[in-house]
């Protein structure tokens, strides 16, 4: 059986069993005759620690999937690449008015082949309450490290992560980016949906 090779713009055990996980939902519809092999890769995001905006999700997980595509190398190389990217998307609940600071928890992920061709996916987004959000946004502090200190729980990035504290673990940070992996994904085993220019009637 053909073993097909996925790269991942991460080390970390959390994100790496997240694209283990979203690969075995749907990997007999997009390859039904191989097996699966993930390896992660540390490199570089391009934005800062903890990203405080959607747009910078975005451009944080394309820069890991653009940063691993360029050490892939010739021949039996990766056929797919993930990049994944959490941090905040901080809005103002009432633009025109003088409405709360919001800073909601967010995962995204962006999935290329070995032809170029990209797709972003996110998970959902969960609130931080205002003393956490506080400490990142107007100290500095990494979120990491913000909410061990919130919560005086160690090593959060390679377990629950945040969104297991804030959520009871009822969604841990792997599922968080189980979710936006399957969602980046779907293009690929659902390309005849996505091609698609019309509705049928």
């Amino acid at each position: 059986m053909e073993t097909i090779r996925i790269a991942v713009g991460s080390k970390r055990a959390p994100k790496l069993e997240a694209v283990r996980e979203a690969l075995k939902a749907f990997w007999p519809m997009l390859h039904p005759n191989a097996s699966f092999e993930v390896t992660g890769f540390e490199v570089a995001t391009g934005v800062r620690h903890t990203p405080l905006s959607r747009s910078e999700l975005m451009a944080g997980a394309r820069g890991r999937c653009e940063a691993i595509m360029r050490l892939g190398g010739e021949g039996n190389g990766p056929a797919y690449f993930v990049g994944l990217e959490g941090g905040l998307d901080v809005i103002q609940e009432n633009e025109h008015e003088a409405g709360r600071r919001l800073a909601f928890l967010q995962s995204w992920a962006f999935v290329a082949d070995a032809g170029g061709r990209g797709f972003y996916g996110q998970s959902g987004a969960i609130l931080l309450p205002e003393g956490l959000a506080a400490e990142v946004l107007d100290r500095g502090t990494e979120l990491s490290h913000a909410i061990e200190a919130f919560t005086g729980t160690q090593g959060v990035r390679d377990s629950q992560g945040a969104w297991g504290l804030l959520t009871k673990n009822l969604i841990d940070r792997q599922e968080s980016f189980r979710i936006a992996v399957i969602s980046a994904f779907a293009p690929f085993f659902n390309a005849e949906l996505y091609r698609r220019n019309q509705i049928l009637r």
